[in-house]
């Protein structure tokens, strides 16, 4: 009775941290994790440390609860191993596990998600949206022996990261620790997982005759927007305007695109004459797709523009979560970091929808819509105390429950929410900003991956 008016009272007084734990807790479990590692591991081995351990530090990181795994450390007094012993295992995190790990995840939210519901309708009825765009990671800190002599900026890796707008979760992720690498380089482990009924959204730089017949060629739609220089399709006829949307009017003609087999495949260019130019200056957008003529133009040109979805999930990655954590020099451990924030930032998107789905927010109102920023700043204030105070048994109620009740539980929780706190506060238009000319040369960057080759001083397996 004691543990469940403790816990009773944090759900009164901070739901949105049990909301948190309760999620973590059950995506986060450490068997499933174990066995996650068994199954995706290539030459990493298990002793003392699992690999469940490493996550769970990590992700007391990127939620911010502690600024470093060194500080994460001091905190628990747990730690089975040396704090060495941790940072080795994390620097030797191969991508293709720091992968699995947020594929895993988005699927084992999925079912939570579609029982907590979100109000807003689907992008394209009939398809599932996904937003497809590269991250790169900054420069790290030049903590490494072999980059302290360098003048240009060390960059840890990047990521492919493939967005559902509609759930509000990244489902996939493709790491690359080379920092120098072309994001067509990537997409071949994204188009051998593309499936019919899928729609993918991507800028201009997947603008190639390989990607696009690789979606085609897997019965997926696709709405990309034509670089200037690729693909050059051939046109059929003349454009034709069908309407105007929000921000300009639309245009229509019927291109063909010839592949390299000699066969050719038809396509649809979108164009929309800009009422106002882009911060690069552009002023017509063009915009490839496959989509059959029951999509009109005017909804695919409305679609792409929610492209900005996968930009502003990016900035919450970088301004609420840690997702550059520029003290880890190593490639493979920068990019296991970014794939547990992913990961974080899907657990607290579950949160926000599992509170505007029981609140019956607008999520088309964006001025009522709930701010990630004021869900972690909650959940970084309660969480220490929370767990100091509710002891592990408290939280057993929770693990072995199916999706269904699981998440009305959530939304049971998410009735003790003061969404008034939590709403965002949307900027004014901003100001044009005069950009000063450079004071000199700039430095390029360079890839870590490739220097550490050189210098032969990757941790070893």
């Amino acid at each position: 009775m004691c543990l469940d008016a403790v816990l009773s009272r944090f759900i009164q007084q901070s739901p949105v941290t049990v909301m948190a734990h309760a999620i973590f807790d059950r995506v986060l479990e450490p068997g499933w994790l174990d066995q996650l590692f068994e199954t995706y591991r290539q030459r990493q081995y298990k002793r003392e440390l699992l690999f469940s351990t490493a996550v769970e530090y990590m992700s007391v990181v990127a939620l911010g609860l502690q600024r470093s795994l060194h500080a994460a450390v001091q905190a628990s007094k747990d730690l089975p191993v040396s704090l060495a012993a941790l940072y080795d295992k994390i620097n030797r995190t191969e991508p293709g596990l720091a992968r699995a790990l947020v594929v895993g995840s988005a699927e084992r939210l999925a079912p939570i998600l579609k029982e907590v519901g979100r109000s807003e309708s689907p992008l394209c009825p009939g398809y599932r949206v996904l937003v497809l765009d590269g991250s790169h990671l900054p420069s790290s800190q030049k903590r490494l022996a072999p980059l302290r002599s360098l003048l240009s900026g060390p960059l840890p890796g990047q990521s492919l990261v493939v967005y559902d707008p509609d759930a509000g979760i990244v489902i996939d992720i493709v790491p690359c620790e080379d920092g120098y690498s072309q994001e067509r380089a990537l997409m071949q482990s994204v188009l051998d997982k593309a499936l019919p009924g899928e729609l993918w959204i991507a800028d201009r730089n997947f603008s190639t005759t390989a990607i696009l017949s690789g979606w085609d060629g897997k019965g997926a739609a696709f709405a990309v927007r034509e670089h200037s220089n690729s693909p050059n399709p051939m046109e059929l006829d003349e454009r034709r305007e069908v309407g105007r949307i929000e921000t300009g009017v639309v245009y229509e003609q019927a291109v063909q695109l010839k592949l390299g087999d000699g066969g050719t495949m038809p396509l649809r260019r979108i164009e929309l004459h800009l009422d106002h130019p882009t911060e690069d200056g552009d002023t017509v957008v063009r915009i490839l797709s496959n989509l059959p003529s029951a999509v009109n133009a005017k909804q695919i040109a409305v679609m792409y523009r929610r492209r900005w979805s996968i930009e502003r999930m990016f900035q919450w990655l970088e301004s609420v979560l840690q997702s550059e954590i520029r003290s880890l020099g190593y490639p493979r451990a920068a990019l296991f970091a970014f794939s547990v924030a992913v990961l974080a930032f899907n657990v607290l998107s579950t949160i926000r929808s599992a509170i505007e789905s029981q609140h019956a927010v607008d999520q088309k109102d964006e001025k009522g819509r709930l701010s990630f920023y004021y869900v972690a700043c909650e959940i970084r204030a309660s969480y220490t105390g929370m767990m100091i105070a509710v002891p592990s048994e408290a939280w057993r109620r929770y693990q072995d429950l199916s999706p269904k009740t699981f998440s009305a539980a959530l939304l049971r929780i998410a009735a003790h929410v003061d969404i008034s706190r939590m709403r965002v506060h949307p900027r004014g238009p901003k100001k044009p900003v005069q950009k000063s000319g450079p004071s000199g040369k700039a430095r390029p960057h360079v890839s870590t991956a490739r220097i550490l080759a050189k210098r032969k001083t990757l941790p070893r397996p």
